[in-house]
């Protein structure tokens, strides 16, 4: 008598696979980006360990870059000078810019990822979701409401700032909503933590489409 959990010769049969079996190239970017109002110098590597270098000269984004690197388990070396002698408003967007632009260079054609992530991080009281698609649609729906103006030095306004830059150069649909929250620092560290999580879902390697690209059209 055959019981309920074993299964049919056809399925024992089938054949296993598995990423650790897959050859699939590193996937590593690095791009420079010089105006005349900053110099940015981003490299990373996706399936890397959750290193990170960060001297742009805004230490809060500094922090933040941290998270995406550690919590993304993407290797990060970023470095900017900028005119922080104006405000951090340049700089901010040319870092956002420039990790954009080397996302997109890294994943390539898109071929075998998941294409789409999601985490939802708390911290402390802050609770935030991250959706997004590697889609080749840039949009931003950004639903953070941060009730001071500044985190240290840092002016919460160019959270928004960043987000958009990323999103614009790697080409991807990103949505962010604060479902709890109400220290400043809370809500942007979780913000960062979720998107990072978020990353690394998207950009997993997907065993059973490894060599396709994750869309419909054959194309993103």
């Amino acid at each position: 008598m055959q019981t309920r959990a074993s299964r049919s010769d056809s399925q024992q049969n089938r054949p296993v696979s598995s990423v650790a079996n897959l050859e699939f190239p590193v996937r590593t970017a690095s791009v420079c980006r010089t105006t005349g109002e900053t110099d940015v110098q981003v490299s990373l590597t996706i399936d890397g360990q959750g290193d990170c270098k960060a001297n742009t000269g805004i230490p809060f984004l500094d922090h933040m870059l941290h998270q995406i690197a550690s919590h993304g388990l993407i290797d990060l070396d970023v470095r900017a000078k900028g005119d922080l002698e104006i405000d951090d408003h340049h700089t901010n967007e040319d870092v956002g810019i420039t990790l954009g632009m080397a996302l997109h260079q890294a994943l390539g054609d898109r071929k075998g990822i998941v294409r789409f992530g999601h985490f939802l991080a708390p911290l402390d009281e802050a609770l935030v979701q991250v959706c997004l698609d590697f889609s080749g649609r840039p949009h931003l729906s950004y639903g953070l409401e941060i009730p001071t103006q500044r985190v240290g030095t840092y002016d919460t306004q160019l959270v928004r700032e960043f987000f958009a830059a990323v999103v614009n150069h790697s080409q991807m649909t990103l949505h962010i909503r604060q479902l709890e929250g109400i220290n400043s620092h809370h809500i942007i560290e979780a913000a960062f933590k979720a998107f990072a999580r978020a990353i690394r879902m998207a950009t997993e390697v997907d065993p059973r489409r490894a060599h396709m690209i994750p869309s419909s059209k054959g194309v993103i």
